[in-house]
């Protein structure tokens, strides 16, 4: 078996989508030692150096950027006919919209969310995005998604389509406990407190910060004195998220950090009290995993997806609710008995997203 894999959108910008594919890749390779991998990196972004020394895996580079989803797709219609005619791949992965499909094999798109489609979203943009969409579920031949509630929305708008949920994924060990050392010294660095919440995600307004501010500024007010922490690259939001923090006098209890490695990540969640996850809208949400991974609380809007992730087993609150956020908040940091059951649920959870495993659910759409 030949499988090609369009790589052209990966960056080394963090996001879920690049976790993903760097974890799951990593061990179809190993799983798959019998097929045959090429992968197509973009020009600006040498990411073959993500997946080792594998016998069964080349590495093309294309004149495509990863940026620029627009130029990348149109640049790639005169190159991709050519360049998948050469591997003799009966498997594409296409990855990305729009789509691009080969003459000959079949091609699998993987869907993380349609935040495109959001009511919020202006008129022509959702028409676009609609329509592009449309097309791509039409014309690829499986589908994967990373949630049973994103197969039941890409199913309400091409009813009868070839789609299988296989998670997003998580390498437990990657979060294990540190020692306590170098968790002082990680605190030290980037002067934080012994405790504090966490919240994990780039700043743009889905994410709802903003409302995450405001209900940290009324726990203030009570004097529950809470100190947060967001990591996030700024996606759009995050001069007005730095007036809202001066604004509601957060100066002293919020800090927010932009650029951090991945060693870093793994000791911010270990050093915090608990995980806030106060998103709008997710196709999934990965900073569940590495909660749970983490062996951390967790408190989350009340998502179809997120109830899905934790098995209805955190503590949820209604997103757009300043108080319901507040009081979700404060339970989660004083509750020892609830944050207990909650750690204990998701060491056992985790398990269910190890790469190995649904690497080999992925095997199976390849074989099928």
């Amino acid at each position: 078996m030949r499988v090609a894999i369009n790589g052209t959108c990966f960056n080394h910008r963090p996001s879920g989508a690049r976790q993903r594919f760097v974890g799951l890749f990593n061990e179809l390779l190993i799983q798959l030692p019998e097929a045959e991998f090429t992968l197509f990196e973009p020009r600006d972004a040498d990411i073959g150096t993500w997946f080792g020394d594998h016998p069964n895996l080349s590495v093309k580079t294309t004149p495509l950027p990863s940026e620029g989803r627009v130029k990348r797709w149109w640049q790639g219609l005169h190159y991709w006919p050519k360049a998948l005619e050469l591997t003799g791949a009966g498997v594409f992965e296409a990855l990305h919209l729009p789509l691009i499909r080969p003459r000959q094999g079949k091609t699998i798109l993987t869907i993380h969310d349609v935040r495109g489609l959001l009511p919020e979203e202006r008129p022509f943009t959702k028409a676009l995005h609609h329509r592009v969409i449309g097309d791509a579920l039409a014309r690829a031949d499986e589908v994967v998604t990373v949630s049973a509630w994103m197969r039941d929305v890409l199913l309400s708008l091409v009813p009868n389509l070839s789609v299988t949920v296989i998670y997003n994924g998580i390498n437990p060990a990657l979060f294990a406990a540190q020692n306590e050392d170098i968790v002082n010294e990680f605190l030290i660095r980037h002067q934080l407190p012994r405790e504090y919440m966490l919240a994990v995600g780039h700043i743009e307004p889905r994410k709802n910060y903003p409302r995450l501010l405001k209900a940290v500024a009324q726990l203030k007010a009570q004097g529950r004195d809470f100190f947060l922490v967001i990591v996030g690259q700024d996606s759009g939001q995050g001069e007005a998220l730095r007036r809202l923090i001066d604004t509601l006098g957060l100066q002293a209890r919020v800090r927010v950090l932009s650029t951090i490695t991945d060693q870093d990540l793994a000791l911010v969640y270990q050093a915090c009290r608990l995980v806030v996850f106060p998103s709008l809208y997710e196709g999934f949400g990965i900073p569940i995993l590495e909660a749970m991974a983490a062996h951390r609380p967790i408190v989350l809007s009340n998502l179809p997806v997120f109830n899905e992730i934790t098995q209805g087993k955190a503590l949820y609150f209604l997103p757009t609710d300043i108080d319901a956020i507040a009081h979700a908040l404060e339970r989660g940091m004083v509750d020892e008995v609830g944050r207990e059951a909650m750690v204990a649920h998701g060491l056992l959870r985790v398990g269910d997203f190890r790469f190995d495993r649904l690497a080999q659910q992925m095997a199976s759409v390849y074989r099928h």
